[in-house]
C-alpha cells in the first residue's frame, strides 16, 4: 500500500474509532465505492457489520448493492419502500423538517427508512460515509470550480461540508424518531481538517474528470473493495433509491 493511501486509512480508522465505540452497527448501503469502503473498514476493525440497503423494488441501488456483496459477503438487509404508503411518510417528514431544500427532505426520507430497517434489526447506530463526496470532490460541481483554480474547488469545498454536517442534524431528528443515531466518521472536525489539506491532484485531475476521488478509489481497491464499485460513478442516494422521482411525482 503508498504511502498517501496508508495514511488515509489510519486517519478514517481514527474518524471511526472516536465515532463508534464498538459492537454491532448498521451501515447505510448503495454498493457505491464510499459506503463500500465504510463497510470493509468497519468490518475488518472487528465491527458486527450489517449492511442495510434502501429502494423502491428495482431501483438502482436495491439491484447493485446485492450485486457488490456478493464479494463481501457481509449480512445484508434491505427494505423495499412501499409505494401504497410512500405519500404518507414523506408527508410527515416534510412537515417535520419545514422549509428545508429538496435535497435535504430527499436525504430525510432516505434515513427514516434507513433508521427504520435498522430498528427492525435492533440495530441503535448506523455508520454513513458521508463526507468523502465533499472532501474529495465528488461533485459534478467540483469540475466546474477546477476551471477557476483550486481556491474556487477549497471555497466550494467549505461551504459543501458546512451543508452536509447542517443535513445530517436534521437527518438524525428524523431518524431518532426511529431510536436510530446516524453517525458520520468522517464528518467529524479531526478528519475534516485531515482531509482538506492533501492535495487536490489526488482527488480532481481537471475539469473533464468525471470519475474524481481518485485516491479514495486507489485506497477502496487496495483493502478489498471490488472494482465494480470502486470504479463505479458516483449516484446520490436519492436517485438510485428512485426515492426523488417518487417525492417529485407525489408532491
Amino acid at each position: 500500500m503508498e504511502p498517501r493511501h496508508r495514511e488515509l486509512l489510519e486517519e478514517m480508522t481514527r474518524a471511526i474509532g472516536g465515532a463508534v465505540a464498538g459492537g454491532r452497527v448498521g451501515i447505510a448501503f448503495s454498493g457505491g465505492v464510499d459506503s463500500t469502503l465504510m463497510a470493509k473498514i468497519c468490518a475488518d476493525l472487528g465491527y458486527g457489520v450489517t449492511l442495510l440497503t434502501i429502494g423502491f423494488a428495482g431501483s438502482h441501488d436495491v439491484g447493485f448493492a446485492r450485486e457488490v456483496n456478493r464479494h463481501l459477503g457481509l449480512p445484508h438487509h434491505t427494505l423495499e419502500i412501499p409505494p401504497e404508503s410512500f405519500g404518507r411518510v414523506s408527508a410527515d417528514i416534510r412537515e417535520m423538517v419545514g422549509g428545508c431544500s429538496l435535497s435535504w427532505i430527499e436525504n430525510c426520507i432516505a434515513f427514516h427508512y434507513v433508521s427504520e430497517l435498522a430498528r427492525t434489526l435492533d440495530i441503535s447506530v448506523v455508520v454513513t460515509a458521508n463526507g468523502i463526496d465533499e472532501l474529495f470532490c465528488g461533485y459534478n460541481a467540483y469540475r466546474e470550480a477546477m476551471a477557476e483554480g483550486e481556491q474556487a474547488v477549497l471555497r466550494l469545498m467549505g461551504t459543501k461540508i458546512a451543508n452536509e454536517v447542517r443535513m445530517m442534524e436534521v437527518v438524525n431528528a428524523v431518524s431518532a424518531r426511529n431510536s436510530t443515531r446516524i453517525v458520520q466518521p468522517l464528518l467529524s472536525a479531526g478528519f475534516v481538517g485531515y482531509a482538506r489539506e492533501i492535495p487536490i491532484k489526488y482527488k480532481i485531475t481537471g475539469s473533464d474528470d468525471l470519475m474524481r476521488k481518485h485516491i479514495v478509489r486507489e485506497l477502496a481497491q487496495s483493502v478489498g473493495v471490488p472494482e465494480l464499485s470502486a470504479k463505479k460513478r458516483k449516484k446520490a442516494l436519492q436517485y438510485g433509491s428512485a426515492i426523488h422521482k417518487a417525492l417529485v411525482k407525489s408532491m
